[in-house]
């Protein structure tokens, strides 16, 4: 088994021509396939994106979709080109987005539905009857790599943003807040409305904390070298008093 770092090197390039490949899958790779690379196998190199391109190009389409409030997202087998997912679609399944929905969850159903679609893609290739459609550029968004910076909670955001954040950014790189020095990573939370005060201000006694719009709830916290525990049972042994500044 051959894990080049990239595909760059010519060597690593002629070992990938020399398997007489009919076709190539690519999967969450992360780089840009050199021309010797796409030009190899037969049938040319497919790519399973968890978008609905041309929406969410890029290193982190179902984050992003969850953070952006979309509604539905899902998979599109795509004709690899020179470009960063912008080869002609081959085939395109769609599936809901709702306020349960995370970015584990919908990893797994994406990645049920993707295996599944090449399946059938890949048969249509060999029989010639795949029928490729051109992505409109103009239409794309870019679905930018997660970053650690992204983690620490913004107050100043609505409840709703913050809420869909920790959806979309748990298991990696986590939400999280400070208290006493200590970094508190909220693994559940609600938003709760009709609620105001200073972003970032404890409003009650269940842990409510003021947003810009609204209120956030964390229901299920993780205290830094800690086991996680729901909200509850953490306020028990944490003081976190109304009127707190986060």
């Amino acid at each position: 088994v051959r894990t080049p770092v990239n595909l760059k090197d010519q060597t690593d390039q002629k070992a990938f021509a020399d398997l007489g490949a009919d076709a190539a899958v690519v999967v969450a790779y992360g780089l840009i396939l050199p021309a010797p690379v796409l030009e190899a196998p037969r049938l040319g190199c497919f790519n399973i994106h968890a978008s609905l391109l041309p929406r969410w190009r890029g290193a982190a389409p179902i984050q992003r979709a969850i953070i952006a409030g979309d509604t539905e997202t899902g998979v599109t087998i795509m004709q690899m080109d020179a470009g960063l997912d912008t080869g002609d679609m081959l085939k395109c399944e769609t599936i809901a987005i709702d306020g349960q929905t995370t970015a584990s969850s919908l990893h797994d159903e994406l990645a049920d539905m993707g295996a599944r679609m090449i399946t059938g893609t890949l048969a249509d290739a060999i029989a010639g009857t795949l029928k490729p459609v051109q992505q409109d550029d103009a239409a794309s968004t870019y679905a930018a790599k997660l970053s650690r910076d992204e983690s620490r909670i913004d107050w100043t955001l609505a409840a709703d943003d913050l809420e869909r954040r920790v959806r979309a950014l748990n298991p990696w790189p986590g939400v999280w807040f400070e208290w006493n020095g200590k970094r508190i990573k909220v693994l559940v939370a609600e938003v709760v409305g009709g609620v105001d005060g200073t972003p970032g201000q404890v409003l009650d006694d269940k842990m409510t904390v003021a947003c810009a719009n609204g209120g956030l709830r964390p229901t299920r916290v993780q205290m830094q070298g800690k086991a996680a525990t729901e909200m509850e049972d953490f306020l028990r042994g944490h003081e976190l008093p109304r009127g707190s500044s986060l």
